[in-house]
């Protein structure tokens, strides 16, 4: 169950303001149709948090043991700094036309993309590595996207305007940091 709290909890966070919550906001406002955009945005969003958990599960047995905490906790401090800068979404990174097969594929296309190497990506990888729980993990950081994106999707850019964006970003900061903190205090568990 931590596994699953901690990776909503930080991915939720540190979904606000991200890349693909501006590109929630250009979907929404450019395809006009919220329920196949959310569909679209949720199995994007399963299909790569399971690549990249599936990736640091792979890291955490490649790496050694008494290792896995001092990296992973660093990982956490440099997302919490990470966090601090606010992302930005390029005209070419939001689709233009929708895809011949409809909004759904459009969105999902688009999303999973535009996910590629994306923070809240990253943390998924150091999440699953930190916890051994790859389907915990990847259920809550979806759910994470899910709690930042529907809003995005429902509500628009009038939200994004309302919300104190740069408090988030501290507060997400430094959730990423006490993460990080805490799992490196925590080597002395993770040690063979």
């Amino acid at each position: 169950m931590e596994a699953f709290l901690t990776s909503t909890a930080l991915v939720a966070l540190a979904e606000i303001g991200d890349k693909t919550q501006l590109l929630s906001f250009v979907l929404a406002a450019r395809l006009r149709k919220p329920w196949p955009i959310i569909a679209g945005i949720f199995v994007a969003t399963i299909l790569n948090h399971a690549l990249a958990g599936s990736v640091g599960v792979w890291v955490a047995d490649l790496v050694p043991a008494h290792w896995l905490p001092w990296i992973v906790g660093i990982v956490f401090i440099v997302f919490g700094i990470w966090t601090l800068k606010p992302d930005t979404l390029e005209d070419d990174e939001a689709p233009s036309e929708v895809h011949p097969a409809g909004v759904f594929v459009t969105t999902t296309i688009a999303f999973f993309i535009a996910e590629m190497g994306d923070k809240t990506q990253l943390a998924t990888v150091a999440l699953a590595a930190r916890f051994d729980a790859l389907a915990w993990v990847v259920l809550g950081t979806t759910l994470g996207m899910m709690i930042a994106n529907v809003p995005a999707v429902l509500l628009g850019e009038g939200l994004a305007r309302k919300l104190p964006l740069t408090q988030i970003r501290w507060i997400a900061a430094g959730v990423f940091v006490l993460t990080g903190v805490v799992t490196i205090a925590s080597a002395g568990s993770f040690s063979a």
